[in-house]
């Protein structure tokens, strides 16, 4: 493990997704238990707190949907794993709702300071609220982070997932205000033969505005109703 991303968390997007093993509510495991399938690893700063849980309620209840995606979900926090466990049975005796996924007992701080969790600036003994979607072949695609006192948009976290395996699958960019079933931009032309192509593909569908910026609905073999 490089050195500096050890020290100061300088986990970037493109990169490999550090690795680890780790102890959860639901037994040991490491990141390359995951290989093949998306990951949603999200901290938290504690549990038993109000947004903590609330938080931890809408995920169990997306949890279907994330997996309609090939995607799981994997809490972090520094409590220990008596606490999850505690907190975990709180939430059922209270919802009715069981936490399908696990949680991370981080109780040293390796894995929260290895993905640059900890913001010493905000607190030294809680992890703010990080997102990290990382791909099926373990690189990390978008870093999310939120601070202590707002809670994540878990609509958002299944949009995103869902956004980049369309533009991985289709080869094609997502625009602006994205939703699954919307057009998707078309990959720009690169020689001019083909910019006087699509322009005149433009002009017959009326769908785009300029050589550089024409949609194309989404290949249905890459929407979810598909897979």
């Amino acid at each position: 493990m490089d050195y500096e991303l050890m020290m100061n968390g300088n986990v970037k997007i493109g990169q490999h997704a550090p690795d680890f093993t780790a102890e959860t509510t639901y037994g040991p495991i490491c990141l390359d238990d995951y290989k093949g399938k998306w990951l949603v690893l999200f901290s938290h700063p504690g549990d038993f707190t109000p947004v903590c849980t609330t938080e931890m309620i809408a995920f169990a209840q997306a949890n279907k949907y994330f997996e309609q995606l090939n995607t799981c979900l994997l809490g972090l926090s520094i409590d220990s794993n008596s606490s999850h466990l505690a907190w975990m049975h709180s939430i059922y005796n209270m919802t009715g709702i069981v936490l399908p996924f696990p949680i991370i007992a981080d109780r040293n701080g390796v894995i929260a300071r290895k993905y640059g969790m900890i913001s010493n600036d905000v607190s030294t003994t809680e992890t703010v609220r990080n997102v990290f979607i990382i791909d099926d072949k373990g690189i990390v695609r978008v870093i999310l982070v939120y601070p202590l006192n707002v809670g994540r948009f878990i609509p958002e976290i299944l949009r995103i997932v869902e956004a980049l395996q369309m533009a991985d699958c289709s080869k094609s960019s997502i625009p602006v205000n994205w939703f699954p079933n919307q057009p998707v931009i078309m990959p720009p032309p690169n020689t001019y033969p083909l910019l006087q192509e699509r322009e005149n593909y433009i002009e017959q569908n009326n769908n785009g505005m300029s050589w550089y910026l024409a949609f194309q609905e989404p290949d249905e073999k890459c929407s979810l109703d598909s897979k």
